[in-house]
């Protein structure tokens, strides 16, 4: 029988058999696999350390390789911290209240968690700010409006809170944390609930969301609120990370679970790769070319890590 590099060349087109690891847009036939492939320049994730505990709802914080992982559910309000190396995670110091669904922004020595929900029979939403400072966590001071499901943005002394649920429905509050207390900041255009964040206190960056807010993006610039361009697919429950002109967007849900990615550059969003393992309620942290994607549901522990450069693909997928 005739291999499938024989089919291809008695065609018109004639492949090499080794790659060219330097360029991008580069077709050969690998012989090992005996597919046709192609190089191409993108981000794409591939496979960190496992969590030490599996987990959804959790708080993120930090860099691909000083990651923060806190709190999060089942099992009742985890107060556990993991701190990632780049490699594998370790345990940190515990959190004082233990939580779900909570906010977090900063950097794995520096890190602001806060807000979020305890566990039955009350399913109390919370207030209390906690800060990290890489060995154990302190109070802070507490939110202004009690709330689960929102997102965050900036660092311990110039922190961002924003939307999420404190009743029936979404909210659109803003506040902005200034190391010891939360002031209140330009409400959402959109108020919304289970969204993503990204950015700086004074560069922010708020997507997707439950319900309206599926698509919609904004753009925070100290004082108020700003449309940016929408997300192409809209979703709420996702996970953000990096800044207000390079942000990252990935996993969720809608109807079904996502693993679609997507890139924003300060005016619209383009189609990224996808993440390994699809999944919602997970924990994000880094930047645009060097995420970090944690955690989510079902309790899953898997991690993996966003970069950008070249890749190699089998011919007609990506």
């Amino acid at each position: 029988m005739a291999q499938l590099k024989d089919v291809i060349n008695q065609g018109l087109l004639k492949l090499p058999t080794t790659a060219n690891t330097s360029s991008a847009g580069y077709i050969w036939f690998d012989e090992a696999t005996q597919r046709a492939k192609y190089s191409w320049c993108g981000g794409a994730w591939s496979s960190g350390g496992a969590l030490i505990s599996s987990r959804s709802c959790l708080g993120g914080a930090g860099t691909q390789n000083a990651g923060l992982a806190f709190g999060g559910f089942p099992g009742g309000n985890l107060s556990c911290t993991e701190e990632y190396n780049g490699d594998s995670w370790t345990a940190g110091g515990a959190l004082i209240t233990g939580r779900y669904d909570l906010g977090g922004a900063g950097t794995q020595d520096c890190a602001l968690a806060f807000g979020g929900q305890l566990a039955g029979p009350t399913y109390a939403l919370v207030s209390c700010t906690e800060e990290y400072n890489g060995s154990s966590w302190s109070a802070g001071g507490a939110l202004i409006t009690a709330r689960v499901n929102s997102s965050g943005a900036g660092t311990q002394n110039a922190g961002l809170a924003f939307g999420g649920l404190a009743g029936p429905a979404g909210v659109s509050c803003t506040e902005e944390y200034d190391g010891a207390s939360w002031t209140s900041g330009g409400a959402l255009i959109t108020a919304r609930t289970f969204l993503a964040g990204a950015g700086t206190q004074n560069a922010g960056l708020a997507f997707g969301g439950q319900t309206v807010g599926l698509f919609c993006t904004e753009e925070y610039n100290g004082t108020s609120w700003a449309s940016g361009g929408a997300l192409s697919s809209g979703r709420y429950d996702l996970a953000g990370a990096g800044t207000q002109n390079a942000g990252l967007a990935f996993g969720g849900r809608d109807s079904p679970i996502f693993s679609c990615t997507e890139e924003y550059n300060g005016s619209s969003w383009s189609v990224g790769g996808a993440l390994i393992t699809a999944r919602q309620s997970l924990a994000g942290a880094g930047t645009q070319n060097a995420g970090l994607a944690f955690g989510g549901f079902p309790s899953l522990s898997c991690t993996e890590e966003y970069n950008y450069g070249l890749n190699q693909s089998n011919l007609g997928s990506r």
